[in-house]
């Protein structure tokens, strides 16, 4: 008898796990962000919330709302994320190509430290501005579910787009090109 309990009990605990591992596995892939991410993605276009945070690139601070009359694409990241690696130099690229056309991109890095965050910008020739969230602060008011996540936001300051994910695949980089087209056109 204490045999088959024993037994009960392990397949159980395996059964469990198995559970766990499922709803892990579900979430990762039906994730949509944020509710931010969800509206944008219903074609609404909800205020982007202000924040205030330390420069990382340089000294000083970035208010979102300084950046008013730009679009803007705001890009959540941390040094330790692998898909925050591949989609730096699409980022960057995008800097390069919009700069001067009033887009501005914004790298959050946050869930971080400073010097793993600096050494990150310098490894990938990061330019754009980077601000510093160490400890998340910002990330409810933005619904950012996971690293990397990208809003786009348009000149009057609403998400005009949300990307729950990286931004590498061909696809991605198109809804992204023709989101920032969007939002510098508003």
């Amino acid at each position: 008898m204490g045999r088959r309990l024993l037994l009960v009990a392990q397949g159980v605990a395996v059964g469990l796990v198995v559970l766990l591992f499922a709803l892990l596995l579900w979430k990762l892939v039906d994730d949509e962000g944020g509710d931010l991410a969800r509206a944008a993605a219903n074609g609404e276009r909800p205020a982007a919330p202000e924040f205030t945070l330390e420069r990382l690139d340089e000294d000083g601070e970035l208010s979102l709302s300084a950046l008013r009359g730009k679009a803007v694409v705001l890009n959540f990241w941390a040094s330790w994320c692998v898909p925050c690696k591949e989609e730096a130099p699409v980022l960057e690229e995008l800097w390069q190509e919009n700069r001067e056309r009033g887009l501005v991109v914004v790298g959050l890095d946050a869930k971080d430290f400073r010097r793993d965050a600096r050494d990150f910008v310098r490894r990938f020739g990061l330019t754009f501005p980077i601000v510093y969230d160490g400890p998340g602060d910002t990330i409810p008011d933005w619904g950012v579910t996971g690293f990397p996540e990208t809003f786009v936001i348009d000149r009057d300051g609403r998400v005009v787009e949300a990307f729950v994910g990286a931004v590498n695949s061909d696809e991605d980089r198109g809804r992204l090109r023709a989101a920032v087209e969007r939002a510098l056109d508003s």
